[in-house]
């Protein structure tokens, strides 16, 4: 089993505390990922469960022992930086098998190890070339290669793909994903970009100023997220917000003076409110409307999004369904559901 807890965690540099009472539970085989925006704790957390960082207060267990004083070589922990730190005058096969190497590995096993590690990666006609040899994308499988010859019980990724263009991050994420199916083992996985969050997760920990906001699976956190911070990082394009004041027959909006809108919760006339909306819940065959005039289009292929205000300062997004005969300048019906829209209070918290 190689489950992981955190209790209560803390971590403080000084009088400065950035990991502030952490409660987690990670099940054995599952694959989370911490998100969030820089400097939120997300990497600190990260290095803490890896033993490179102490931790000040509270207990990590792994398994049903606790790893608060374990050295990090002894808590079955394999670690993937962002940086792929392989050894230039070593082969790939010998950056694979250093580490067994150097604990004593029998050669027949670090031999083994390492063919094994090069099927899952395809890296087999590789494995004599040098670190300087091969493409960022072919570091990054070595550097995976080196953890998973070790066989840990956890898997951690810092970040893996951020030094990779578009084009190969995609790639690596489902390479990660397909690595995940066949090793079958407990990942942790640190990322600000919420896509490789939706993509890759079975439950994404949101993080913010060193606590967790929301956990929950990816469609967990789109439909129904806790507070306007979570709402506004899961999902890309990100939500609209608007802001507005209930009324008797609805939400007037601010920026939308003329026109109220549908609640789909209850609230007390005169409460100002925050209303969401994602861009592609505008559709169609929506009961409701918001009239907005056209400022920008962007033409993607496959979808038409618009930019879009009626009087205030706000533009809002808007998935057209791939409307190409709209064009900048148009007054446009923007219809949608009401029972799609988010309702948050001052406090930033959701009003369900």
């Amino acid at each position: 089993m190689s489950g992981l807890k955190l209790a209560n965690v803390k971590k403080s540099f000084g009088a400065v505390e950035v990991i502030k009472g952490v409660d987690l539970e990670i099940a054995d085989k599952e694959f989370v990922v911490f998100v969030g925006p820089s400097g939120c704790g997300k990497s600190t957390l990260l290095r803490m469960i890896a033993g490179l960082e102490q931790i000040t207060s509270g207990d990590l267990t792994i398994g049903d022992k606790r790893m608060n004083e374990v050295d990090p070589s002894q808590r079955g922990i394999a670690m993937v930086f962002q940086t792929y730190a392989l050894y230039p005058h070593m082969t790939v096969r010998e950056n694979m098998g250093f580490a067994l190497k150097f604990a004593g590995a029998p050669k027949a096993e670090i031999e083994q190890r390492v063919q094994e590690a090069a099927r899952i990666l395809e890296l087999g006609p590789l494995l004599e070339r040098r670190p300087g040899q091969l493409s960022g994308g072919q570091r990054q499988r070595v550097a995976i290669g080196r953890a998973i010859v070790r066989h840990p019980d956890v898997f951690l990724f810092d970040e893996p793909l951020s030094n990779l263009d578009a084009e190969l991050r995609v790639h690596m994420r489902i390479e990660i994903a397909r690595l995940h199916q066949e090793l079958n083992t407990t990942i942790i996985y640190v990322t600000h970009d919420q896509v490789e969050a939706m993509t890759l997760a079975d439950k994404i920990v949101v993080l913010r100023d060193g606590r967790i906001e929301q956990v929950g699976s990816p469609l967990d956190l789109y439909d129904n997220p806790d507070n306007i911070f979570v709402a506004g990082f899961i999902g890309s394009p990100k939500m609209n917000f608007l802001e507005g004041t209930a009324e008797t027959d609805g939400i007037r909006l601010t920026d939308f003076p003329g026109q109220i809108i549908p609640s789909p919760v209850a609230v007390a006339p005169g409460t100002p409110v925050t209303v969401g909306i994602r861009p592609e819940h505008f559709s169609a065959e929506g009961s409701a409307a918001l009239d907005v005039n056209v400022e920008i289009i962007e033409h993607l292929g496959g979808e038409t999004y618009a930019y879009a205000r009626d009087t205030g300062r706000e533009l809002i997004t808007i998935a057209t369904d791939n409307n190409r005969t709209l064009k900048t300048g148009d007054r446009y019906s923007a219809r949608f559901d009401p029972a799609d829209l988010l309702v948050f209070g001052q406090d930033g918290m959701r009003i369900r």
